[in-house]
């Protein structure tokens, strides 16, 4: 039943009249009566996060969560401590991740100096600044381009020289021409090597200010950019897997990565022979024949002067 509120108002001349009589009337408020308020319906409980199923589900969460795609895991000894080699076994054997995530990478030594040093490597030291880097970090690239070619070349890999014209302009710095190749399976991964760069908030001299104010189409720079001693590595070609960029970090040095770059390469490489594999199985295969489309002709045949009944018969192809 829907619930009715009744109210009156008191006019001016109910009030004169009511005065009159010796009758004072109460002051009320013209307003309607308010509702009460509903009392606010009690919060629902969080659904508490689904309990991951096993440790290897917990592995696997935590690595999906790494920024970088790795986790790192002290190997302790006591009472209470994580058996983490029992856990990576049961994730590789879980399925739910590739299996060379999990592969051991066994870091590569960096010469100190170059006392033989690859053909590539050689064709490089022929050049004044054949990659565009100063000096001092150009001995560390070199050597650094050893370990990674003959880490590679020891799997079966061939290593080639690209261009030697310096350092790519600014905007073109992730799309230059590479200055070596990696061929792997016959799959072409190509190596741009850069020196990072140090910006800072450009101070305009006198005389840009000057400029700027004398030509309307001067513009005055914001930055300053001066070369780093950092480096970087971009890999181009092929389908990428753990990524396409390796760079000098403030806690892991470009040195600590090339295994996980042999890796890339020899990852590219198969994924190219899987593929050119399954394209010559699908050539090989025979084509299916197409469903005989002749059309059916009613003939009615004689034999002997008598006419027989009707047949049906298929027309040749």
């Amino acid at each position: 039943m829907k619930e009715v509120h009744w109210s009156a108002h008191l006019t001016e001349k109910g009030r004169r009249h009511l005065i009159d009589r010796g009758i004072r009337p109460v002051e009320q408020s013209t307003r309607p009566p308010e509702r009460p308020a509903r009392k606010p319906a009690p919060p629902r409980p969080r659904a508490a996060p689904k309990a991951l199923a096993n440790y290897a589900d917990q592995l696997l969460g935590e690595l999906a969560a790494a920024n970088d795609g790795r986790l790192v895991k002290p190997i302790e000894s006591g009472p209470h401590t994580v058996n983490w080699a029992s856990r990576v076994n049961a994730a590789r054997k879980s399925g739910n991740i590739p299996a060379w995530r999990l592969a051991e990478l066994t870091p590569l030594p960096v010469p100190a100096r170059l006392t033989k040093p690859q053909a590539v490597v050689a064709a490089f030291q022929k050049q004044p600044q054949p990659m565009g880097l100063t000096k001092p970090l150009q001995g560390r690239a070199l050597r650094i381009i050893q370990t990674l070619i003959t880490a590679t070349e020891a799997q079966g890999h061939k290593a080639a020289l690209g261009t030697t014209q310096g350092a790519p302009p600014p905007h073109r710095r992730r799309k230059a021409p590479p200055h070596f190749t990696i061929t792997a399976q016959g799959e072409s991964v190509g190596f741009l090597v850069l020196q990072e760069q140090e910006r800072s908030e450009h101070v305009p001299t006198d005389k840009e200010l000057a400029d700027a104010k004398k030509h309307s189409w001067m513009r005055i720079p914001r930055f300053d950019c001066t070369p780093a001693s950092r480096l970087r590595f971009i890999l181009h070609g092929g389908n990428p897997h753990r990524a396409s960029e390796w760079a000098d970090l403030s806690d892991r040095p470009l040195e600590e990565q090339l295994a996980e770059i042999v890796q890339e390469v020899g990852l590219r490489g198969e994924t190219a022979h899987t593929a050119e594999a399954r394209r010559r199985r699908s050539k090989a295969l025979p084509r299916p024949l197409e469903p005989l489309r002749a059309p059916l002709i009613l003939s009615l045949g004689y034999a002997s002067g008598l006419r027989s009944s009707p047949r049906c018969e298929m027309a040749a192809p």
